[in-house]
This record gives C-alpha cells, sequence and structure tokens, in this order.
C-alpha cells in the first residue's frame, strides 16, 4: 500500500522533526467527488463526527417540542465538550427532562477536557463523574429519545437496542451506505461506532450543510451556529470555527485525529460541500490546522476568517518553561481536483 500524503510538518529549530500523514475528501450534497488526497473512500471510525446523526431520531420524532429543547441543549448533544460548568449543567438538564439522572448515563467519567475546570475540581478534591464526559449530551439526547419513542432505557447503549437500530438508519440515510455495510465497534464512551469511507462521511456533511436538507439538519444547523460554545468550549477549535464561520459552516472533530466540515452553497462552489479526513496516526495536535488548509485550498476563507483563525493556522510548540520551540505547519499540497 502506499502511504498517504503528508497533511503536517512539525518543525523544530526550522527543520522537520515529524510529520503526519492522512486522507482527504471533499464531496457535494449531490455525491460527487471533486477534491481528494490520498485514499478518500479508505474506511475511518466516525466517532464523534457522527454525533449531529445520532440526535436525529429525538427531534425527527418532535423532541423539540416534547422536551421543550433549545438551541444550547441541541447543541450539547452533539458536541465533544470539555467538560466546563456550562456543559456540565446544560448535560444534567437534559437528563432532568426525561426524569433521568447521571447515573443513568453509560458513557462513563473522565477529567473534563477543559484544562481550569479540571484544575477546580481538583482544588475542590472531587473527582469527575460521567457529567463531565465530553459525550454526555449525546447520551442524554439518546435516553430522552428512548423515553419518546418509549424504550426501555436499559442498555441503551448497545447495538442492538431499539434507539441504536433507529440512530443506525440515519447513519445509513446520511452517509448513503446500507446499514448492512456498515461496520460496527465499540466507541470510547461505549456507544456503537460506526465505519466508513471517508466520502461517505463528507458526503453525510455535505448533505446536513444543504438548503435541501431538511426541517431537523436545519435545525441542528442553527444550534450549532447559535451556540457554538456549546459544541466545544473555551479555547476549543471546533468553537472558534464555527464562530468565524457566521452561517456559513459547521465542523465537528472526532478521536483518533478525525474531522468533518459541512459547507453552504457558495463556499466553496454552487452547491453544498462536506469535507472530511483522517490523521493517519490517531494524533490530534495537527488536525486543527490541517482543517483551515483544506478549507484555504477550497479557497473557502475569507481574509477576516484567516486573520481570526490564526492562532489555529500554524500552531507552536512550547517546552516545559513556555518557550517556543517549534510549529506545526499544515500541507494541503495533495489535496487536489479529483479525476
Amino acid at each position: 500500500m502506499q502511504a498517504p500524503p503528508i497533511l503536517a510538518r512539525v518543525l523544530r529549530g526550522g527543520r522537520v522533526e515529524s510529520v503526519h500523514r492522512g486522507n482527504a475528501a471533499a464531496v457535494t450534497a449531490a455525491g460527487r467527488l471533486f477534491a481528494a488526497a490520498g485514499a478518500p473512500s479508505e474506511r475511518v471510525y466516525l466517532r464523534s463526527a457522527a454525533k449531529p446523526f445520532q440526535a436525529m431520531p429525538l427531534l425527527e420524532a418532535g423532541g423539540e417540542r416534547v422536551f421543550r429543547l433549545a438551541s444550547a441543549d441541541i447543541a450539547v448533544m452533539c458536541s465533544s465538550h470539555g467538560g466546563e460548568p456550562r456543559h456540565v449543567e446544560a448535560a444534567r438538564r437534559l437528563l432532568a427532562k426525561g426524569g433521568f439522572a447521571e447515573r443513568d448515563l453509560a458513557c462513563g467519567a473522565h477529567w473534563p477536557m477543559h484544562e481550569p475546570s479540571a484544575r477546580r475540581l481538583r482544588s475542590r478534591g472531587k473527582r469527575p463523574g460521567a457529567l463531565h464526559n465530553n459525550c454526555s449530551g449525546k447520551h442524554a439526547g439518546l435516553l430522552l429519545a428512548c423515553r419518546l419513542y418509549g424504550f426501555s432505557s436499559r442498555d441503551y447503549w448497545r447495538p442492538s437496542h431499539p434507539i441504536q437500530r433507529e440512530v443506525l438508519q440515519r447513519v445509513a440515510q446520511w452517509t448513503g451506505v446500507p446499514a448492512s455495510r456498515i461496520e460496527i465497534a465499540v466507541d470510547g464512551c461505549s456507544l456503537p461506532v460506526y465505519r466508513l469511507p471517508l466520502t461517505s462521511l463528507a458526503l453525510a456533511y455535505g448533505r446536513l450543510a444543504s438548503p435541501e436538507a431538511g426541517d431537523v439538519a436545519a435545525r441542528i444547523l442553527r444550534a450549532m451556529w447559535e451556540r457554538p460554545a456549546m459544541m466545544a468550549g473555551s479555547g476549543r477549535f471546533t468553537t472558534a470555527l464555527i464562530s468565524v464561520g457566521s452561517g456559513r459552516w459547521v465542523g465537528k472533530e472526532g478521536a483518533e485525529g478525525v474531522y468533518a466540515m459541512g459547507l453552504t452553497p457558495g463556499v466553496a462552489g454552487r452547491h453544498a460541500v462536506g469535507i472530511a479526513f483522517k490523521i493517519e496516526d490517531g494524533g490530534t495536535r495537527a488536525r486543527d490546522a490541517v482543517s483551515l488548509a483544506l478549507l484555504q485550498r477550497l479557497d473557502a476563507m475569507s481574509p477576516s476568517a484567516r486573520r481570526a483563525l490564526r492562532l489555529w493556522r500554524m500552531p507552536v510548540l512550547r517546552n516545559a518553561r513556555g518557550l517556543r520551540v517549534g510549529r506545526i505547519e499544515a500541507d494541503a499540497g495533495a489535496f487536489r481536483a479529483a479525476r
């Protein structure tokens, strides 16, 4: 197998110390692959990039009206949040709307990704709970869906559970891959995780950003645009990207170096476009810079957007003393028009 192209270089002392390789795909909402790097059909686990589609069964069944969901609620269901107090409380409120509590979450606990929030917990002698898990909003939304559909919430995280079969059908619908051909494993939060071609993930985000996507997709997009801080949090790239986009695009990270973006019509051509890529080694330190390099390669970023996101375009590397010792440079040169 040919190695994927280099998507980023790590420089120290002006010389390349390491490289990050990966594959990328850009697909229109109509399904046309028009730009790619490496092997765009390589299968990847979607990880948290699947979250907007995992929230769809609840919204399609009228969950926004039944549970009086606001944009912050919908955004946190689609998020990989930092475990800040606002995220924890939003997930707690979602649970309460369905008569659930933190003990009902099957995602497990980890320290907040937002370091100040983690430090505050430690300083108070407290341990993180399941609500601090970056996936707690998604899990809370699935529990509400169980309540709305009349499903037992017991083992809601298993692939055989009816709510997971509902989710699988949405993933199949939006990615264009039949459910029978979607490979399933276990995600970091214990839910099913889907393995699909990178082009299929790009297609799903292109469709999500299309005006023809329907009311539920439009509501999810509006929630992301109205409450970007609930999608990731303070100092996080996804929150900054969505904020700067001002309704022109959305982005969503997934673990192991996955990222997906949906661009509305007119941003990178006449049609809505989805972009998806995966850093081969699973690292995340170059992921944000690669996202911006791909957008710039498609001429999708205005000068003002580039300025606003400059901190993520060429991340600085610092040592334990805080001294600047290097930088990360993204390379989208291999991302070219598809043949």
